[in-house]
């Protein structure tokens, strides 16, 4: 009998934590390779992981709610011959006052002799060393180390606790051998890598005869698009030292007058991309005010158009368009600044972002390839992109590589705002609420549809001239939708 530990992976976020959101297995179910086992929030996004190996669940290391650091296991499953028959024996199911079992002698873990990374199926897997952080405050006293067994949940350890196995059981299984180059693969797992954008001939594989796994392509497109997490490695396993009872799952404390709320997730991203953004990109903001009733009646007429019947038209539809026309007649707003290399990088495609409120909090998806999209293609894309994030299911994905961003602060019946830049965008653009003003038409004041427009750009990259005349565009644009044929 084996037992395999499946760690916290880095789902390609460059993150350093999740929160375990909800299991999907109990210890005595059995899994296959593949499996689902669990939904985690990182990030911005709800992730499900699934498990890399059959077998049967031994112990859930962790409890629904709490947050885990990337290379901490979180599941241990019994594989082998013995598998089947040790679903008949039900570890104790994982609760806050789970009883310790009899007390085993402390589990050991070999150390790889190969600084390999174990594969997993989301993100590029877990290195032999994951990163350094400051230890977690947990609650209640150690108990003694050789004299007490741990129970099943076992809370955030340091690193050189990090190596030993939750159960009594010694040894870890060996990561898989890399096979041959040739690009091998399962239907799923091609369009997996298809959906990705991965090529299968670039994949390193892992599986049984050079078959390239789901892991494999995760870890490609992880690998594409965040650094990888390293940090030293303990020198030699010690006991599990079991605290004598579990961590209380933060929550919101109140004591009358106040509540304080943990902040963590969603919330805790924002808050660190906000202000990274805001102290390290200059911004400036500029506003204009214009009439949008032809654009209204547009909306109108497309609604009604059988051509496009069963479409999602509205005036935010017609505005994102009216922002790629804008930007193919100022491409040098389509930009992103690179500290490092002190360049200023100019971006040939436009992955637009769509500011999206979601029950966990905001997200900021996009479009990929927005630029080269017909009005059909816009509105199904948008479509999808906002339900998807509604809904929770965000992929981590969806929301790299944006360059530039429109957040409808309109819809809330607010005017404008200055919106705050994406991190690693150069602009973004809030669109006001469109409401009956009077309006001078014509040389009559009548009563017109008029809105508002904020921009706010990265003055490193964009001088006033440049993104006075990219606004003008827009809203050039919307006062006057022929321009979306005459311009475009």
């Amino acid at each position: 009998m084996t037992i395999r530990e499946f760690k916290m992976p880095d789902v390609g976020e460059g993150l350093t934590e999740a929160e375990i959101l909800k299991w999907f297995v109990q210890p005595g179910d059995t899994v296959t390779d593949g499996q689902v086992v669990c939904e985690v929030e990182t990030a911005k996004a709800a992730v499900e992981l699934p498990i890399p190996f059959d077998g049967v669940v031994h112990a859930l290391l962790f409890e629904e709610g709490t947050t885990v650091d990337v290379g901490q296991v979180i599941i241990s499953v019994q594989t082998g011959p013995a598998g089947e028959a040790a679903a008949a024996e039900v570890p104790a199911t994982v609760t806050a006052a789970a009883a310790p079992a009899a007390a085993p002698a402390p589990a050991q873990a070999e150390e790889p002799a190969a600084a390999a990374r174990q594969p997993v199926l989301v993100g590029y897997g877990v290195s032999q060393a994951s990163t350094k952080r400051r230890p977690r405050k947990a609650a209640g006293d150690l108990a003694a180390q050789n004299g007490t067994a741990a129970p099943a949940v076992v809370p955030a350890q340091p690193a050189a606790a990090q190596l030993v196995a939750a159960t009594a059981q010694n040894g870890t299984a060996a990561p898989a051998a890399a096979g041959a180059a040739r690009a091998l693969a399962k239907p799923p797992v091609r369009k997996l890598a298809k959906d990705l954008g991965i090529d299968l001939a670039t994949v390193v594989p892992t599986g049984d005869g050079g078959v390239v796994t789901r892991e494999d392509v995760h870890a490609a497109a992880a690998a594409a698009i965040a650094p990888q997490v390293a940090a030293p490695v303990a020198a030699a396993p010690a006991p599990v030292q079991a605290p004598a009872e579990v961590p209380a799952q933060a929550a919101p404390a109140t004591t009358g007058r106040e509540t304080r709320i943990p902040v963590k997730g969603v919330r805790k991203v924002t808050a660190q991309a906000m202000v990274g953004s805001a102290f390290t990109a200059p911004h400036v903001t500029e506003f204009i005010t214009f009439d949008v009733t032809r654009t209204m009646k547009l909306v109108q007429e497309l609604k009604e158009d059988p051509d496009l019947a069963g479409l999602r038209i509205n005036p935010l539809l017609l505005i994102a368009k009216a922002v790629l026309v804008a930007i193919r007649r100022n491409p040098d707003v389509n930009a992103s600044w690179d500290e490092a290399a002190q360049e200023i990088v100019l971006k040939h495609y436009v992955n637009l972002g769509i500011a999206a409120a979601t029950p966990r909090g905001l997200i900021v998806p996009n479009i990929k390839d927005a630029h080269a999209m017909t009005l059909r293609e816009l509105s199904e894309s948008l479509s999808g992109l906002v339900a998807t994030a509604r809904d929770g299911k965000t992929s981590p994905a969806d929301m790299q590589n944006g360059t530039l961003t429109l957040t409808n602060v309109g819809v809330f019946g607010v005017d404008t705002g200055t919106p705050i830049l994406n991190p690693g965008e150069s602009a973004i653009l809030a669109v006001g609420a469109i409401k009956l003003q009077p309006w001078v038409h014509k040389g009559k004041v009548k009563p017109r549809q008029v809105t508002t427009l904020a921009l706010s750009f990265d003055h490193r990259l964009i001088d006033g001239e440049l993104g006075s005349r990219f606004l003008a565009d827009i809203a050039a644009v919307l006062e006057h939708p022929r321009r979306l044929v005459t311009w475009a």
